[in-house]
Formats: C-alpha cells, structure tokens, sequence
C-alpha cells in the first residue's frame, strides 16, 4: 500500500502522523510511504531521517494526497485538506466528529474511509488510541492551569502547592478516567489540595486506594460538582463519552459562584467540552475570561509537548496503520472488532452510532461497510 504523511497545518500543532521509525517499519513490511517535506520539523526529525528510513519525500500536501492511499495523521483533517480527499481513500487520524457538522458534511463528501483513533476499543472496552493523548493531555492540564492561576495571566495568583503557612491550591478534577487520573497525579505531586469527582463507585474506589491522603474522592452529583467548583481555584474538565459529545457539568450560572480569577481547563473540548461557556482555543491564544474565571480550551494541548506525544501516539497506532496497510482495511477491520470500532465515515455515510445520532444523519452499519 502507498501510506502518506503530511505536515499539520493545526495552530500550533506540531506533532506528526508517521515518525521515522515507524516509515521504517512500513518500507520493512513492502509499502511505500510518501512525507511531505517538512512534515517532522516539529518532532525534530528532519527530511534526511524520513529519506534514510526508505521514505519518499514530496514538496507538498498535494503530492502526497494525490499519491497516497492511505493517509496517516494526528487532528482532524483542516478545509484544505478534507478537499484533497478522495472516494476510497483511507484517512487514519484523530476525527473527533460529535462536536464538528462541517467536518463531518465534508468527509461524507469526500467518499473516503475514515477510521478515527478515538473510536479504536480494546479488549477492556478501553479507548488504547486516545489514552496516551489522554495521559500527556492531563498532566499538562495541571502546567497550564498553573500557568493562567498566575496573576499576570489573569489568575487568582495561587501557588498550587502553597509554602509553609499558607493553604495549597484547591483544584477539583471532574473525571477520574485517564485524563483525571494523570491530572491528579501532577496536581497531588505539586502539593494542591486535590478532589476527584466521577460517577463510578468502582473509579472511585480505585482512586482513593492509590492516591490515599494525597487525594479526596467525592462522588459526581449535582450538588457535589457544583459545591467542588465553587472552592476550587482550578477546575479540570476530564469527562468522556466515547464517540460523542462531552455533557456539560459547569453551567454558565455556576461560574457567578467562583472565585474571581479561579482557571477552568476543558480537556473535553475536542468533544464540544464540559463547561457550558468553552469554546475552542489555541496554543497562539491559549485563555479568555467569562464572569473573571478564565477558562485554557486548547483544542490541541499534547501538541505543544510534540515529540514526546508524537512518540508516545506513534507506539500505538502503528501497529493498527500496519495492519490495514498489510491486509486492506476491510480484511483489517473484519479480523479486529475492536479496530473495527474506529470506522466512522465510510462511502459518504457515517457509521459509527453516537456520531450519527449526535450529528442527526442517517447511518450505515458496520456489517453493511464490511460486506
């Protein structure tokens, strides 16, 4: 199979679908594999790594759409690219297609194979392909809420981990899953005075028999979430409905009730986010303020810790990029339910469930796509 990469035109976004080491092992196993030139400038791999690992360079995007049968990336294909997709291609990336009509009117469109990491199950009914991103995603939410509880960024001016004599931080983490769970890892390692809130007694049992004193466990209701985020000077968003969009558990009437300067980071919000006032944002302009609470909705944050996320995303997916290369992604996905569960646009339909009845657009099954 011809397998390409292109370089990310995201804001800010500087990770890459294939590195060097996973062109290797492609061009190992019989298939070409296209880069665009520049594509890992992000990552530190230069065009000379991709050449010496057997890849074909092309100057641009184009080329390598034009070329290429399967198309290999991070985020979600931009306007500009989505119109160099073609029927039957293969798009393998992150989708996230819940929260974005228009994204997904236009790979309908396209007539392309789109299977979406975040979609990928496991054995455990896990999401393996957005755990990693969920892993480097939460512990940089804990940096960057830091970061914007700074003064001069328009915080509370509050020390996560306090000095001797003056209380740490509060920060409530909405979530316990993989994202929280890492949240509350560098937030209790910080020193903060750190809640966890889920739903699931069996998320919360395991919670509070790791973290033991270092953090509090309280149970996800109304009264609960709303009493958390009112104390808090940071508020993790780390909620998740697998394929569909986050609910919203921080109504724009809750925000009145915080601290002026208290940070809300929405790690939700590529799936439309958690708090009823996010709205996406960039690493270029990373916070705005409502009602003084400024809320970071980076749509993209493991991008800015590119080579480590690239890797750390690169351990994964390639494994499942091989097997649709070696076997065609219909043989791929009959002999893997679980990759299976990654196709959600396929022959100008969608067929994943959740996305389908978020968007309101009729759906196709997966046995008719794999027919």
């Amino acid at each position: 199979m011809i397998v390409g990469t292109v370089r990310e035109i995201k804001t800010h976004e500087y990770r890459v679908g294939l590195t060097p080491e996973s062109a290797r092992e492609l061009v190992a196993h019989g298939h070409e594999v296209l880069v665009e030139s520049g594509a890992g400038v992000g990552i530190g791999s230069s065009d000379e790594d991709y050449a010496a690992a057997g890849a074909t360079l092309l100057p641009d995007a184009k080329a390598v759409f034009d070329a290429a049968e399967m198309i290999v990336k991070v985020k979600e294909p931009q306007p500009v690219e989505r119109a160099m997709l073609r029927p039957g291609q293969i798009l393998f990336t992150y989708l996230h297609l819940a929260p974005d009509p228009e994204q997904a009117k236009d790979l309908i469109a396209s007539g392309a194979t789109c299977i979406a990491y975040e979609t990928v199950t496991d054995r455990s009914g896990a999401l393996p392909l957005l755990k990693p991103m969920s892993q480097v995603a939460g512990r940089m939410s804990i940096q960057a809420g830091a970061t914007a509880l700074e003064k001069a960024n328009g915080g509370r001016g509050v020390l996560l981990g306090g000095v001797p004599g003056v209380r740490p931080g509060k920060v409530a983490i909405l979530g316990g899953g993989v994202v929280g769970f890492n949240a509350a890892q560098m937030a209790a390692g910080l020193g903060a005075d750190v809640t966890i809130l889920d739903r699931s007694p069996e998320v919360l049992e395991r919670l509070a028999m790791h973290f033991e004193a270092r953090a509090k466990t309280r149970f996800a209701n109304a009264a609960n979430v709303a009493e958390c985020v009112a104390e808090a000077d940071l508020v993790i968003g780390a909620v998740l409905v697998a394929g569909a969009a986050a609910p919203k558990l921080v109504s724009a009437a809750m925000l009145k009730t915080m601290q002026r300067g208290a940070v809300l980071v929405d790690v939700a919000i590529d799936q439309g986010g958690c708090f009823e006032t996010s709205r996406p944002t960039t690493h270029a302009e990373p916070t705005y303020v409502v009602d003084d609470v400024v809320h970071y909705c980076v749509a993209n944050m493991p991008g800015a810790v590119a080579r480590t996320s690239t890797y750390a995303l690169n351990n994964v997916t390639l494994p499942h990029a091989l097997r649709i290369a070696d076997l065609g992604w219909k043989d791929a996905l009959r002999q893997d339910p679980h990759l299976a569960a990654g196709l959600n646009v396929w022959d100008g339909k969608i067929t994943y469930p959740a996305v389908a009845e978020e968007l309101g657009l009729p759906s196709a099954t997966l046995d008719t796509a794999l027919a």
